[in-house]
């Protein structure tokens, strides 16, 4: 992975065989982002989505292997339990040019990825929703 940080962006190139989550996890780390969004393209041949069922309230699982291309991943950066959380989602696209999308669990890049951090100054922390079963932002 390399990055370079430019004003309030960083771009990011996270390498094959790396993985995403984790990696732009790392910058996050490193550099100290509290708040922000990401975007990214790119390749990956092994990742998990998921889907949340809202009944069970439980994130449907599905692991995708081969060549697919990134086309897009967003999300969004902010911070639960003192650590950066990542609100990622993603559409993959294979030869077929079937689409597939939703939460991103994991992915390994297969080519590159390229992603742009936006910083936003500040910071905005995550809590658990019973409820729903999901981390909401604490606003």
């Amino acid at each position: 992975m390399k990055y370079k940080r430019c004003e309030n962006k960083v771009i990011v190139r996270i390498d094959k065989g790396e993985e995403i989550v984790d990696t732009l996890k790392s910058v996050c780390k490193k550099l100290n982002i509290t708040l922000g969004t990401i975007t990214g393209i790119g390749a990956t041949d092994k990742l998990t989505i998921g889907f949340l069922n809202t009944k069970t309230k439980k994130y449907l699982s599905k692991e995708l292997s081969g060549d697919h291309e990134i086309a897009p991943l967003f999300g969004t950066i902010t911070t639960m339990n003192g650590e950066p959380y990542l609100h990622l989602h993603i559409n993959v696209c294979n030869a077929e040019q079937k689409s597939f999308g939703g939460h991103l669990a994991s992915a390994v890049v297969s080519v590159t990825f390229e992603g742009v951090i936006d910083i936003i100054e500040g910071n905005i922390d995550r809590v658990y929703d019973q409820t729903l079963g999901i981390n909401l932002l604490k606003l």
